[in-house]
């Protein structure tokens, strides 16, 4: 449930759905009830629930932590009981449409099952899994190429919400709806393609008001500061990002908030406003030590903790003159950076090199930005990475010897300049 960011009431909700593929008929699975399952006093549900829930989260009822009947350990295995062999393919080919959690990334609408013609919680838990797999994939390799599978997702969710069952259910498909083109938008920010992102933000701003949804709109606002940043219009970036700051999520949460005031200071530092960059900063690293991590937290924000705001703080400390600074950010945001986010590793190792190079240190710079190309191996690299490291080609030009300067190009020129 933390996983699928699932309130009892959704579970119970995707259950009876489920259940309704089968039998025609929702069924009457109650908050009780799974408070009653997560407490462990009904340690194995009915079959029909057991069923239910596996189509649901895509593990079987033992690994979901259940107990068989007469079974004195987790780990034994399962003996079905008589029929229901032939009622789980019954069950799992009618509800697959709209309970599985993983779904295609190929856009081929011919591909999609039949949907029913009512729209519930499993079709919004369905397709929040897509877009928790797109972000993965943005994590590995970046968001470029992404765009199209995004803008499919973000059909989907809208030709759905009109045959809502709920006015809950609604507004959550137009809150995904809202995740999905803000997804596509950062595709093409991420590969440095920058026509076309204003309108799909607008769109994405529209979206999140439809789904009265303040986190989403503070998602398009940091999108729309990063983008104003990229064409160079900082003022426009800062407007976007304060934007941002006065949210109804970043006023009542600390991981929003310390976003929004890091987002803020990166705008204010490429703008030259130095002072303001650094206090924004400071409330950035205070929000931070307030928020509980261990919250579940929506897919778009899953990146950000002590490692993003160490990334950001290199950046700040950089642009405002302060390599010693961004050198040591960029250590310590490579040494809370997990394994998943190969991308930002690659993108906070270019950062460092041009840390080192602004010092005079231009050898360790050379060895550093080898990794970028190392840590990136058998991906293309993203375009606003390209960008960052033809920065990094251009002072390292300026400071270098040029035989070293010339060196670099030619060993890195495929990888660096490929498409």
């Amino acid at each position: 449930m933390s996983e699928r960011g699932m309130s009892v009431r959704e579970l119970a909700d995707a259950v009876n759905d489920a259940i309704g593929q089968l039998t025609g008929r929702p069924g009457a699975t109650s908050e009780r009830t799974v408070y009653r399952w997560l407490s462990g006093q009904n340690r194995w549900p009915q079959a029909r629930q057991r069923l239910a829930l596996e189509a649901v989260t895509g593990l079987s009822a033992v690994r979901l932590g259940f107990v068989p009947r007469g079974k004195q350990h987790d780990h034994d295995p399962v003996r079905p009981e008589e029929g229901s062999d032939v009622e789980r393919r019954r069950f799992l080919g009618a509800a697959a449409s709209t309970a599985a959690v993983t779904i295609s990334l190929t856009p081929n609408a011919s591909a999609r099952p039949a949907r029913p013609s009512r729209v519930g919680t499993a079709d919004v838990v369905r397709l929040r899994a897509g877009i928790e797999r797109l972000v993965a994939l943005d994590d590995e390799r970046g968001g470029h190429g992404l765009e199209h599978v995004a803008l499919a997702g973000a059909a989907e969710a809208l030709g759905l919400q009109e045959r809502a069952a709920t006015q809950r259910v609604r507004q959550r498909l137009f809150a995904l709806a809202t995740d999905y083109t803000a997804q596509a938008a950062w595709s093409r920010i991420d590969a440095g393609q920058l026509d076309g992102v204003e309108a799909r933000l607008e769109r994405a701003l529209t979206l999140a008001g439809l789904a009265q949804d303040s986190e989403r709109s503070m998602q398009v606002w940091n999108l729309r500061a990063m983008l104003a940043r990229q064409r160079g219009a900082h003022h426009e970036a800062v407007a976007a990002a304060e934007a941002g700051l006065v949210t109804a999520v970043a006023r009542r949460s600390p991981v929003h908030a310390s976003l929004a005031h890091a987002r803020t200071a990166v705008c204010l530092a490429h703008s030259g406003q130095a002072r303001p960059a650094l206090r924004h900063l400071a409330r950035a690293e205070d929000k931070l030590t307030k928020a509980d991590l261990q919250q579940p937290r929506s897919s778009w924000l899953v990146f950000y903790g002590p490692a993003e705001l160490h990334s950001l703080t290199a950046i700040v400390h950089d642009v405002v003159g302060r390599p010693a600074e961004a050198e040591a950010a960029s250590h310590h945001a490579l040494a809370e950076l997990g394994p998943a986010y190969r991308r930002n590793r690659a993108h906070t190792l270019a950062r460092l090199a041009l840390a080192q190079l602004h010092q005079g240190d231009i050898e360790q710079a050379f060895a550093t930005s080898g990794a970028v190309f190392d840590v990136m191996a058998g991906t293309v690299l993203p375009g606003r990475l390209r960008l960052l490291l033809g920065d990094f080609q251009r002072d390292l030009l300026a400071r270098a010897p040029r035989p070293m300067a010339h060196e670099w190009t030619d060993r890195y020129r495929t990888q660096w300049s490929g498409s």
